[in-house]
């Protein structure tokens, strides 16, 4: 077999391993749609899988028109300024472009979706939709291009192998955001402050978007090797993923059932997607006793977290700032403790002799990001608010968004029956 044929096998079975993963991360989406209509009233469902299909749809073509070229494209150390629409676009990888763009694509779809669960049951159609063209089109790629891209971020040797930053922060700190600006639903807290429990009305639907989650997971972290090689670095970048979910999931039951007497699925699931989230950044870099670590104090912080937001009264029906903001923070930052030079770090973490060189690069790194995310986001809520506005009436809210933003039900064929 000449070398010409051996570099056309291997480009091509790298293209098929990338475009796979890139499946399986789209496939994501429908997990993220079970898991906030599952978390939310049966009265809203509608509206949430509506926000879920459209905002991989605005984050599709944004990606296209100007997201790719910002993040990928030639430019400075802030920003890409070449192939818009994909025109003279380079790939990013040694696979071909088109291939490359879809995985990326569906990155940014995860990113945009986030910010839909933090802000359920009260934000109007048309303003979610102008923030996920936004998001999808110039903050998500701004990000990109400063980790992934080439930018200051790369440049200081700040390793973030699949997104615990790039997605995960990001998404997480603009939900923060706007659940701040949107403030909480209609009886969520009483008069003395205290949270009253809004449940969700399909804790099955929930658990079915978590198992896809978790198995989408699986193109998210190894897929973004974006090849096969000899297949060491996917495999263990595959089994860090799972024990880091499965450690997060126990880790979060242990603690609710300890503070509160119960052994809570709802937060068990969500311990399992902070693990996620946290072995995201670290996942090709740490051994696999330190993603069960990674994934146990992953499944701590949304326990504390849950309880520290409701303590300030933001109201995040299906924890996404917890989960993706709290836990994308601590997984970059746990590159620089767990991280091993041996294992393709620029340094080792401090656990392993490195000192606080890569530590203090994550803490740069995501503190830049939050810090970025925060003006940005704010502004663009700002404006949608004193444009379009930002949430729905009370009327509306209290009957749900299903009926008066989208004119039908998740449920058809029940009725209900009230007394006078």
């Amino acid at each position: 077999m000449t070398q010409e044929v051996i570099q056309i096998s291997t480009i091509g079975l790298d293209t098929l391993w990338v475009l796979l993963a890139a499946f399986l991360v789209f496939f994501m989406q429908a997990g993220f749609g079970m898991v906030e209509a599952g978390f939310i009233r049966a009265k809203n469902t509608c509206n949430i899988l509506t926000k879920n299909f459209l905002d991989f749809s605005m984050a599709s073509i944004g990606f296209f028109m100007f997201g790719y070229a910002i993040m990928f494209g030639d430019g400075n150390a802030l920003i890409g300024l070449k192939g818009w629409f994909l025109v003279n676009a380079e790939s990013g990888a040694n696979i071909p472009l088109y291939a490359f763009w879809l995985f990326q694509a569906a990155f940014c779809g995860a990113a945009a979706t986030i910010v839909a669960g933090g802000m359920a049951e009260r934000m109007k159609f048309n303003a979610y939709l102008i923030y996920s063209f936004i998001i999808s089109a110039l903050i998500y790629p701004i990000v990109g291009h400063w980790i992934w891209g080439g930018g200051w971020l790369s440049a200081l040797n700040f390793a973030d192998f699949a997104g615990s930053s790039v997605v995960h922060t990001v998404g997480g700190t603009a939900a923060l955001v706007g659940t701040i600006m949107l403030k909480p639903r209609i009886g969520k807290y009483g008069p003395d402050g205290k949270p009253n429990v809004i449940a969700g009305h399909s804790i099955p639907l929930a658990s079915l978007g978590v198992f896809i989650l978790w198995f989408g997971w699986f193109g998210f972290n190894p897929g973004s090797s974006l090849s096969v090689g000899d297949g060491s670095l996917i495999a263990l970048v595959a089994i860090n993923t799972n024990l880091a979910a499965a450690a997060g999931g126990i880790s979060a039951m242990i603690m609710v059932w300890k503070m509160f007497g119960k052994p809570d699925l709802s937060m068990a699931m969500n311990g399992a997607l902070a693990g996620l989230v946290a072995i995201t950044a670290p996942c090709a870099f740490v051994d696999p006793w330190a993603a069960i670590s990674i994934g146990t104090i992953g499944g701590v912080i949304v326990v504390l977290g849950v309880i520290l937001l409701d303590k300030l009264q933001i109201d995040d029906p299906v924890g996404a700032i917890p989960v993706h903001g709290m836990n994308g923070f601590w997984g970059t930052i746990a590159v620089g403790l767990f991280g091993k030079e041996s294992l393709g770090l620029a340094y080792n973490g401090l656990f392993y002799g490195g000192g606080l060189k890569q530590l203090g690069i994550q803490l740069i790194g995501v503190s830049s990001v939050i810090v970025f995310i925060a003006i940005s986001m704010s502004i663009v809520f700002k404006l949608i608010n004193v444009t379009i506005g930002l949430r729905v009436s009370r009327d509306e809210e209290l009957k749900g968004l299903d009926i008066g933003e989208h004119g039908m039900e998740a449920y058809g064929g029940f009725q209900i029956f009230t007394t006078e």
